[in-house]
């Protein structure tokens, strides 16, 4: 059977240039995104999607899937993974997948079934939090589910509301789906590597990647998404849901990238932890520069690309 290489970690780390590297020395990669928000077009900066350029030089897949005005689902990327996957593997390639997104890193590796859509009982929730604001729903999914409302920030609309209505609709709380340390099955085909940084570091290095992206124009990207239509899922991307609000109602500029830090600080924290209990991980960490790290990481990929007997 093939087997592929799962680079993941917090963001901020320096894995998607660490995979790139890796493609680089390596004959037959091809990097797969494991990204939530990488999949829409257009959200290119904030994303720290990879350059123009970079897509020539190495294969890129499960990049600008669909448009920032839709509703994009773990299923939908479950099964385009499968069709990337199927593809890689046909022509007797490596996949290196590499991205932070730990519930579509899950349904890749088989870990998870995923909810399902309630659409009616979506659009009675999405209808309240517009009419009331999120802050009552945030309530009602503490009492209903008090694990899913833990791992949820209470102003992010997207993911209360999602929430909400897979435990309302299926009947059984949202946080029954995702696994718990005995629910891991073998990684099968895939070896899972990690990268550690020290949290101190990791929070210098999202404050100089914020910086980088206002060089990069994010407020213009940003003005141009929103002048052609971005769904919510779009709408509370880090970053995006920031700079919206410094472009929509008028909240100072140097403010709401601080936010930008501070929400991609706690983001980072729960990546971490979210990656931590998975047992199948191997970590790979340094203190200070990811570049360390490529020597044990191509050691992995060695492992995984050798030839089964």
């Amino acid at each position: 059977m093939a087997h592929h290489l799962a680079l993941v970690g917090p963001t901020a780390s320096g894995k998607s240039a660490l995979a790139l590297e890796l493609a680089r020395r390596r004959p037959g990669v091809e990097l797969v995104s494991v990204d939530s928000m990488q999949v829409y077009r257009g959200m290119d900066i904030g994303t720290a999607k990879p350059s123009a350029a970079e897509r020539r030089e190495v294969p890129h897949h499960l990049l600008d899937l669909a448009e920032p005005s839709e509703r994009f689902t773990v299923a939908r990327f479950a099964a385009a993974a499968a069709d990337v996957l199927a593809g890689v593997e046909d022509r007797g390639h490596t996949a290196v997948l590499v991205g932070g997104t730990g519930l579509y890193l899950q349904a890749v590796l088989g870990d998870l079934t995923p909810p399902g859509e309630f659409p009616v009982v979506r659009a009675q929730l999405e209808a309240e939090a517009r009419r009331d604001g999120i802050g009552p729903l945030y309530q009602r999914l503490v009492e209903l589910d008090p694990v899913a409302a833990g791992r949820v920030e209470g102003g992010n609309t997207r993911r209360v509301v999602r929430a909400l209505e897979v435990t309302l609709g299926a009947g059984v709380p949202f946080s029954s789906f995702g696994p718990g340390l005995s629910a891991y099955r073998p990684s099968g085909r895939f070896v899972l590597v990690g990268v550690w940084l020290p949290r101190t570091v990791i929070a210098a290095r999202i404050e100089q990647r914020v910086a980088a992206m206002v060089d990069a124009g994010l407020v213009t990207e940003v003005r141009r998404l929103a002048e052609s239509g971005m769904g919510l899922t779009a709408r509370q991307a880090l970053g995006y849901k920031e700079v919206l609000a410094h472009l929509e109602d008028g909240a100072p500029l140097d403010a709401s990238l601080q936010q930008v830090v501070g929400r991609t600080r706690k983001f980072a924290r729960r990546q971490r932890s979210w990656f931590g209990r998975d047992p199948r991980i191997r970590w790979h960490g340094t203190e200070a520069d990811p570049e360390r790290l490529l020597p044990g990481l191509l050691v992995e990929f060695d492992r995984v690309a050798q030839p089964q007997p």
